[in-house]
């Protein structure tokens, strides 16, 4: 029944995620094990068992002394499972909360076959005892913190039972042993992922093993080439080997593997190009990952025979031309990303009539023409991303037919039409994240209150148009925004009065319009930014896909983000509310470049999650409050080009802050700024007692945004 299963297992390893995972197969063979109550188990072994307790830490043994008594039948202890005649064959103890090291007394139960203590916080090394034992069949101890090189070392049994090892997520350094695998004639499945193995790939891992099928190596640090050995093995179903420092081109030898379903290599360091005829023979793939790689070249027609590919990421490379028509005969692709490669064309060349396809990915290319009619029929399509093109035209009417659709971004494109475009996006009821920024150019922003439909909405972002009008009052209904941008715009007006109804807003960026009056108290009422316990209620369900702050940091939930209000260039006047002061939860303040009079009022300093706050280019007066260095997340500041005066704090993170955060303030003195304030009048001296050390240095202007969730 076990090999049977394991292979049945194993066809179905391209639903797991690329991410280092808890390897369910092992858990679920764990769980077939059936116990027989029959004879108790020898003294021999209960003492084995008891060994093992005793290297547990005190009170790190997850409750088994409860059940775990000397002088009782093991057979019935918990997490113990023996065979009709008394032997234990199975001892289960994964996610136990243990604590401490493995001892090696679980050597000496002969009849062990299963053993799994994954998910636990054990240390210490991996007992060649367990490795090399004559019973074991299944050995997982993946999510632990066991450490240190793998012994290098020969069995002196030639035929070793061992099945399934699992050492994943642990701490192991060192190269990856090679000669101790002479012995793994049976060997069905490794994974050694999420460690930190250097050096060559090893090469003879399953050379010796006919029935070889499953291989994880990915998230360490291997370089060299991939061992062309691979391609040997007539059973291989999953290969993967991602995030390491691997280099070269893909071996012609990889392709011989003909039994592949899953081929996982993102982020190395290849080269070279998809090679038609290669990719044709690995016609059982479900999943093929190559992304950020560093291939070149075109897709191939012959994509069009990979017939049972559910998941395709080409992203991040050097890819170019157009897409294959061909691409349209995998019917049964769920998941596509080709994002960041300088493919052309028109989209439509490609039917995507694929009733199963939930995630498509097309961003930061050189796509033109218009959103493909196919795409529509996509009715079970989840996440849909245009962005960074050169799409144009206007939407169609049929768009309304993605009722499962929750994110959608078309940011940096040429479409037109924006109150049609809401008219008939207000159809997908499903949608949480609407990014459609940089399109619509000079249109004005629509105030229809008959826009409605989007009360599922979360992330709105309508950046950079730039759009004339008012700030739209059918924005008042979104009950669940938590996060809006309408920066780069020329809207003009107020704040409207309204703005506290969005109870889930945390994230405001207005900046870089034409809006006037003076800065309402209903900023100050966002229920998010008030309290923790507010903030907590945010949604914490995964997006669909992820947005991007830089290229180097993606954000997969909404309430990662941080929280900001920026209203920097406009026209606002008079203060600043002392109310703003209530905002515990802010990271983020920016008031830069307006006409805002008065002194910084001291509530500011209650703002104890602030990291930026940027007051600069204003006609602040007073002194900069000294009670501001009790911010100890303050890590740029900018207060410069006011009317400030008084001594400049120093001390702590604020001997970090550059000159240039309180230039063009004539009146300001201290050694941060080279101004003596000795030789200052004395009625400046009065002064001081309000005063604050500097703090943060330019703040995220109204375009940081657009680097935020517009790539999204």
């Amino acid at each position: 029944l076990y090999p049977t299963f394991i292979h049945k297992l194993l066809a179905g390893v391209g639903k797991i995620r690329e991410k280092a995972m808890p390897f369910l197969g092992v858990a679920v063979v764990l769980l077939l094990s059936l116990a027989s109550p029959a004879s108790s188990c020898t003294e021999q072994e209960r003492g084995a068992l008891l060994g093992f307790l005793g290297g547990l830490m005190p009170g790190g043994n997850g409750g088994l002394k409860v059940s775990w008594v000397n002088g009782t039948d093991c057979c019935k202890w918990e997490g113990i499972v023996c065979s009709s005649d008394g032997t234990v064959t199975d001892v289960l103890l994964a996610s136990k909360g243990l604590r401490g090291v493995i001892s090696s007394s679980l050597g000496d139960l002969a009849g062990l076959k299963r053993l799994n203590l994954s998910h636990n916080w054990l240390e210490g090394s991996l007992l060649t005892e367990l490795v090399f034992s004559r019973s074991i069949i299944v050995l997982d101890v993946s999510f632990n913190r066991l450490d240190g090189h793998l012994q290098e070392l020969q069995s002196p049994n030639p035929a070793l039972p061992l099945q399934v090892l699992n050492i994943s997520s642990n701490l192991f350094t060192g190269h990856f042993p090679s000669t101790a695998w002479g012995a793994m004639k049976n060997l069905v499945a490794l994974n050694a992922s999420n460690n930190s193995f250097t050096g060559q790939m090893p090469s003879s891992i399953c050379t010796n093993a006919p029935s070889f099928a499953m291989l994880d190596l990915s998230y360490n640090q291997f370089s060299g080439t991939i061992s062309l050995g691979l391609g040997s093995r007539s059973m291989l179903k999953v290969l993967k080997v991602g995030h390491n420092s691997l280099s070269g081109a893909l071996p012609v030898e990889l392709f011989n593997a003909t039994t592949l379903e899953q081929l996982s290599l993102p982020n190395n360091f290849l080269q070279g190009v998809l090679d038609g005829s290669h990719i044709a023979k690995l016609s059982n793939l479900t999943v093929l990952n190559l992304g950020s790689t560093g291939l070149s070249g075109k897709i191939p027609d012959s994509v069009g025979q990979l017939k049972r590919l559910e998941e395709l990421y080409l992203d991040n490379n050097n890819m170019s031309g157009e897409l294959p028509s061909a691409l349209g005969n995998c019917s049964n692709l769920r998941y596509i990303t080709i994002r960041n490669n300088s493919f052309i064309g028109d989209l439509s060349t490609v039917n995507f009539t694929m009733l199963d396809l939930r995630i498509a990915d097309f961003s930061m290319n050189l796509f033109t023409g218009p959103i493909p009619e196919s795409i529509y029929s996509c009715s079970n399509l989840v996440a849909l991303r245009l962005a960074y093109n050169n799409f144009h035209g206007h939407f169609s009417p049929r768009i309304g037919n993605l009722r499962s659709l929750s994110f959608f971004s078309i940011t940096n494109n040429s479409f037109k039409n924006i109150t049609n475009a809401l008219q008939m996006l207000k159809s997908c009821k499903n949608l949480t994240s609407l990014l459609i920024g940089i399109n619509f150019k000079g249109e004005t922003i629509p105030q229809d209150e008959t826009i409605d439909g989007f009360e599922n909405l979360q992330v709105l972002t309508i950046d950079d148009c730039p759009l004339v009008g008012q700030d739209p009052l059918w924005i008042s209904n979104l009950e669940n925004l938590g996060m809006l941008d309408l920066s780069l715009n020329q809207l003009t007006g107020q704040i409207p009065s309204w703005i506290d109804g969005l109870g889930f807003l945390f994230f405001l960026d207005i900046s870089s319009n034409q809006l006037s009056g003076n800065i309402p108290t209903a900023l100050s009422k966002l229920p998010m930014l008030l309290s923790e316990r507010n903030a907590a209620k945010l949604d914490t369900r995964f997006l669909e896909l992820p947005a991007f702050w830089t290229p180097l940091r993606q954000y997969r939930t909404v309430g990662a983000f941080p929280s900001k209000l920026c209203l920097d260039n406009n026209n606002f006047t008079g203060v600043i509310p002392p109310e703003i002061g209530q905002l515990k939860m802010l990271d983020i303040l920016n008031l830069s470049s307006n006409s805002l009079t008065g002194e910084i009022p001291q509530e500011i300093c209650n703002l104890t999650n602030l990291q930026t706050l940027d007051l600069s280019d204003n006609q602040l007066t007073g002194a900069i409050p000294s009670a501001l260095s009790d911010l100890h997340f303050l890590s740029r500041f900018d207060v410069s080009n006011n009317k400030l005066e008084g001594e400049v704090p120093s001390g702590g993170q604020f001997d970090s802050f550059s000159n240039s955060s309180y230039s063009g303030n004539p009146k300001l003195c201290g050694p941060m700024i080279n101004n003596d304030c000795n030789s200052r009048p004395s009625s400046a001296s009065g002064k001081r007692r309000n005063n604050l050390r500097p703090a943060l240095v330019i703040g995220i202007t109204a375009g940081g945004l657009i680097a935020l969730i517009l790539n999204g």
